[in-house]
């Protein structure tokens, strides 16, 4: 009997060790798996590094703005002789940004181009923002944004004043001739 009731033991811890190693593809995996592979650019930006004109920004987007360690940026350029692998990682992204740990902040269409918000954490702090574009001509980005105690509508602010700011070109210049 006693022998029964390890087996049975043991067969149980070894199905909950199997069920909850699930094999979900995280975003952290998906940059290493990615970082170095044909067709993907890789970079770790400290927002340090990057000036941007701050003197129009309003006090929550410099909040906002202060909250934020550093960005990753994963980029993969598509080409009219790789549209399968094209459309097959972009799938890959969308079912991963579709786990229901991503909450959906903000999405747009601009001229063709799609670019979805999304974060990690509740209401009040966000552990991680996500901004994921993509046009089929160019290819996709994917921008992690990292920090301490960031509010999910204070950063939608900030992505907005981003996108009027001047941020001088030669500090991206690697992204930009990737997708040339």
């Amino acid at each position: 009997m006693q022998r029964a009731i390890k087996y049975l033991a043991y067969t149980l811890f070894t199905a909950v060790i199997l069920t909850s190693c699930g094999n979900n593809t995280s975003l952290q995996s998906y940059y290493v798996d990615n970082q170095e592979a044909k067709n993907f650019i890789s970079q770790d930006l400290p927002l340090s590094m990057i000036e941007i004109d701050k003197s129009n920004f309003t006090e929550a987007q410099i909040e906002a703005y202060e909250s934020v360690d550093k960005l990753n940026f994963l980029g993969y350029k598509s080409s009219e002789t790789d549209t399968d692998a094209y459309k097959a990682e972009i799938a890959k992204v969308k079912t991963i940004l579709s786990d229901s740990k991503y909450n959906d902040l903000m999405e747009f269409s601009d001229k063709g181009n799609k670019i979805s918000v999304k974060y990690i954490g509740d209401d009040e702090a966000a552990d991680e923002v996500i901004v994921f574009g993509s046009a089929k001509d160019m290819g996709f980005g994917i921008v992690r944004i990292l920090g301490d105690d960031m509010n999910p509508e204070k950063m939608v602010t900030l992505i907005n004043a981003l996108q009027n700011a001047n941020v001088e070109e030669g500090q991206i210049e690697d992204i930009m001739n990737f997708f040339k």
